[in-house]
């Protein structure tokens, strides 16, 4: 049996007419930048998100970009962010001239350790970055009780958790700002690249789409050095398309989650923990095991496809080297990124598709 890692052909065929209608809507208006479809979503998102204010832009890494950049953070600053997850979310922060401050995870949910976050910060600390990463949620009543003490904005990294929530609350709506990625494989994905900033403040809301638009509240008027990021109508109508199956999806993921956390009784694998406070919406299933390399390979001559996240920890990476960090540094991302192995989990895999990724996990020596 050969099982992908991801596959967007079930929804998208249960979808291909909502997916053709939203097409020819934006085609035969002929108007492809900041028009109705826009407006449209964003004001369905901004509801779903529990959120007064959403603005669309290009792409998720510019959702966290424009949002630190719209709070003022600048050169000279810091903003701690996790040392485990996408690099897009230290990215931003040195986009802006600031420096990412690298916060140890918690080993069992992969997430920023909230008690070890005060220890970060300084007097040049400005934001607290928290990513929902894996479609779980962040322990957000320490970090914004952190963020209060200390006079910090805190801006969600949602990327990977569209529709989780944390103690009944859907994420996105617990910052100063949350940042969405809506890159093809995420839950709510569109079929290219697009983003969202969602928050309650009106004033911040404005900022952003003017950054976004080139530093322009109207045309030709230009009250910041802005950038071009904007979410055009096209990938806007295609997400107001999917958005309303969205919590189907979710389900669907639990379900097949459910059926692995019950399913896989390998000694040789650490399944995901998921604390009683978050409700997560799976967009990636990642398990752990020592003889990563070997289950790899066991898996793929089996057929089934899988990924790592995040091989190669963001304070390791090249890009960072003027950081000055080296092995060692942070042994809670490096043993995550040598351990961590993603199995296939999308919407539409069959009792009998999950059944036999249960089974090879099983049989793994």
């Amino acid at each position: 049996m050969k099982i992908p890692f991801v596959t967007f052909k079930p929804l998208e065929k249960e979808l291909n007419t909502e997916l053709r209608d939203a097409f020819e809507r934006v085609y035969h208006r002929s108007w492809y930048i900041e028009g109705e479809e826009d407006k449209t979503f964003e004001k369905a998102f901004s509801q779903y998100c529990d959120s007064k204010y959403c603005v669309g832009v290009g792409n998720g890494l510019d959702a966290l970009f424009l949002s630190l950049k719209a709070l003022g953070i600048k050169e000279g600053d810091e903003v701690i962010v996790p040392s485990n997850t996408y690099i897009a979310t230290a990215l931003a922060v040195s986009y802006v001239g600031a420096k990412p401050v690298f916060v140890e995870p918690d080993i069992r949910t992969f997430n920023i350790d909230p008690t070890k976050i005060e220890n970060a910060i300084t007097d040049k600390t400005k934001a607290i970055m928290p990513v929902h990463l894996y479609g779980q949620a962040c322990d957000m009543d320490p970090i914004m009780k952190i963020a209060r003490k200390y006079n910090l904005f805190v801006v969600e990294d949602c990327a990977q958790a569209h529709g989780a929530t944390y103690k009944g609350k859907v994420i996105g709506s617990f910052g100063d700002a949350a940042g969405f990625s809506f890159y093809p494989g995420k839950n709510l994905g569109a079929l290219g690249d697009a983003g969202a900033v969602v928050t309650n403040n009106e004033e911040l809301a404005k900022k952003v789409r003017a950054l976004g638009n080139y530093g322009s509240d109207y045309k030709y008027h230009h009250i910041m050095q802005g950038n071009n990021s904007r979410l055009d109508e096209l990938q806007a109508a295609f997400l107001g398309a999917k958005l309303p199956h969205l919590d189907k999806v979710n389900i669907e993921r639990r379900r097949i989650a459910e059926k692995y956390i019950t399913g896989i009784n390998n000694p040789e694998i650490i399944l995901p923990y998921v604390p009683d406070y978050t409700i997560p919406v799976w967009h990636i299933f990642g398990i752990r095991c020592e003889k990563r390399e070997k289950l790899e390979k066991f898996l793929n001559d089996a057929g089934i496809s899988t990924n790592k996240h995040y091989p190669i920890p963001m304070h390791l990476q090249e890009c960072y080297k003027d950081l000055g960090f080296k092995e060692g540094d942070f042994p809670i991302a490096e043993e995550i990124s040598k351990t961590e192995l993603s199995i296939p989990m999308y919407y539409g895999m069959t009792d009998e598709e999950i059944q036999y990724v249960i089974d090879k996990v099983n049989e793994f020596e």
